[in-house]
């Protein structure tokens, strides 16, 4: 297959984006201070903490349908990049579907299943868990993390959440003849396609940030609102590699998430959705008739979310049937007392 990495001579959105690993500090984003008061901590019928947060919704056309605070802000999509990001690898070359490119756009729970589908990858490109360079850990399901520590398994790359998209990358590299020992480098061309994928998704613009994710891969900060865009261009792509990206998800929900994950039951449940958790209170979804929604809680706890998502969801009239099911998994966040349920965490969009 021949190399389609970038043109040198060419700037793109790579070349024009704030590496904020340089020790560049960038304005905070109006998405976070001028967020408005979304969600309520309620215990026992008190109200005793508040969230802040912006979400957003845009239309078919790319236009805003719908905003609370400042979408125009840019975010860290965190972890729901991902689908992006496997677009940018099936644009070059990536020839996986079905369940192996849904653990590309995955983090996943590190059940069995989800590691299998990961050094499928792997082997499928002629490398093994020695080249993978995501961060090591243990797996994030409660139940897996319990068995693997009862084994006395250590903390390992293959068992991170990003696993299935750092094996895609490589497998990428591999495809294309490009170095693998250095696929985490802004600078290499798989990462120059990747950010080039994610400038024209979100709206065209660079992105305003490059950075360090979690997992060690690079991470662009984007406008809220195109995130949303983004989404909403996946799930709407009638063919081409979104559309390879769009089925695996709404297919294979279970290889996006896990087992007890709320992000696989909003897939499942929504009919033909593309939905993407991050971390630090990320979430975006889009719907087939090319809505995106994208939300974003401001002071990044992780129980806010998903509830925040759900609100703005059931305003826009997503709901009935198995839907129902999918709001009432992301609405599912009790606040506890002595191991009981006394309270939730309930939207309270302005």
């Amino acid at each position: 297959m021949p190399d389609t990495s970038p043109d040198p001579t060419t700037r793109t959105a790579t070349d024009t984006a704030t590496d904020t690993t340089t020790g560049a500090t960038p304005d905070v984003s109006p998405a976070l201070t001028d967020a408005p008061v979304v969600l309520h901590v309620v215990r026992g019928g008190f109200v005793e903490s508040v969230h802040r947060g912006a979400a957003v919704v845009t239309g078919p056309d790319g236009q805003v349908e719908l905003a609370v605070g400042d979408p125009s802000g840019p975010v860290f999509p965190r972890s729901s990049s991902k689908p992006l990001q496997a677009l940018a690898m099936v644009r070059h070359g990536l020839d996986t579907d079905g369940e192996l490119l849904a653990i590309a756009c995955a983090s996943h729970s590190g059940e069995a299943f989800h590691l299998d589908a990961a050094r499928a990858i792997l082997a499928g490109a002629g490398l093994t868990e020695a080249d993978l360079q995501n961060t090591p850990d243990h797996p994030y399901d409660e139940t897996a993390r319990t068995t693997w520590i009862g084994a006395g398994s250590p903390k390992q790359s293959i068992a991170q959440n990003c696993s299935g998209k750092h094996a895609s990358m490589l497998a990428t590299c591999v495809v294309n003849g490009w170095d693998t020992a250095t696929y985490r480098d802004p600078g290499h061309p798989l990462q120059r396609v990747v950010t080039d994928t994610v400038a024209e998704l979100t709206g065209g613009a660079a992105p305003v940030a490059i950075a360090v994710d979690g997992c060690g891969a690079p991470i662009h900060a984007v406008p809220l609102t195109g995130l949303a865009l983004a989404f909403g261009r996946l799930a709407a792509a009638t063919d081409g590699p979104e559309r390879r990206v769009a089925n695996a998800m709404s297919r294979h929900p279970e290889y996006v998430g896990g087992t007890r994950r709320d992000v696989t039951a909003t897939l499942r449940g929504i009919e033909r959705c593309v939905a993407k958790d991050g971390a630090e209170s990320v979430y975006a979804l889009g719907l087939p008739d090319g809505r995106g929604v994208a939300v974003k809680v401001a002071d990044g706890s992780p129980r806010g979310a998903s509830v925040l998502l759900a609100a703005v969801l059931r305003r826009i009239g997503v709901g009935g049937g198995t839907a129902d099911d999918a709001l009432a998994a992301l609405e599912n966040k009790p606040v506890l007392g002595h191991g009981e349920p006394v309270g939730a965490v309930v939207a309270a969009l302005p």
